[in-house]
């Protein structure tokens, strides 16, 4: 499958990277654009970074709060919905179907998950996986890797 790899120095690239995701969002049509990203990386690693960045690409201007402790942030740009969603506090797998996530997972939308372990196996399968890693000369690696033809082909316009 296909794969990108940058490093990040500072938090404003992290932005600018997610921004330039959400630019690529932002040109495919509202009704067909469904992306699944599974975010992985450390606490502090930048997961809620890159999902600000994503948000200011697609033209969302208001605050983004990370989803810690609502475990859901949800944001409309223009005609698109993104989920952003942080399930560190999940107590079970099972916790995931309880609280109706499954729902944000049926037709066009973006979806971004932090911590996709804690949803188990009720968690759909991730068009990319993300990973954000700490550097050793500061900054951070970021690493996406596409796991469906739909992700492989945004991946690949966002690397062109």
């Amino acid at each position: 499958m296909q794969q990108v790899s940058q490093f990040l120095s500072d938090e404003a690239a992290t932005l600018a990277f997610g921004e330039a995701i959400g630019r690529v969002l932002a040109g495919v049509p509202p009704a067909d654009v469904c992306l699944h990203a599974n975010l992985i990386g450390d606490l502090g690693a930048g997961k809620t970074t890159l999902v600000r960045g994503v948000l200011r690409g697609l033209g969302y201007a208001g605050r983004v709060k990370s989803p810690t402790y609502p475990l859901l942030e949800t944001y409309k740009a223009d005609d698109l919905t993104l989920a952003h969603f942080d399930l560190y506090r999940l107590e079970a797998p099972e916790a995931f179907v309880e609280a109706g996530f499954q729902e944000y997972f049926v037709g066009p939308g973006i979806r971004f998950v932090e911590w996709p372990d804690r949803g188990g196996s009720f968690l759909p399968s991730p068009d990319w996986c993300i990973a954000l890693s700490e550097h050793t000369d500061g900054g951070r690696n970021v690493h996406i890797e596409a796991q469906t033809a739909t992700g492989a082909n945004l991946l690949g316009q966002l690397s062109s």
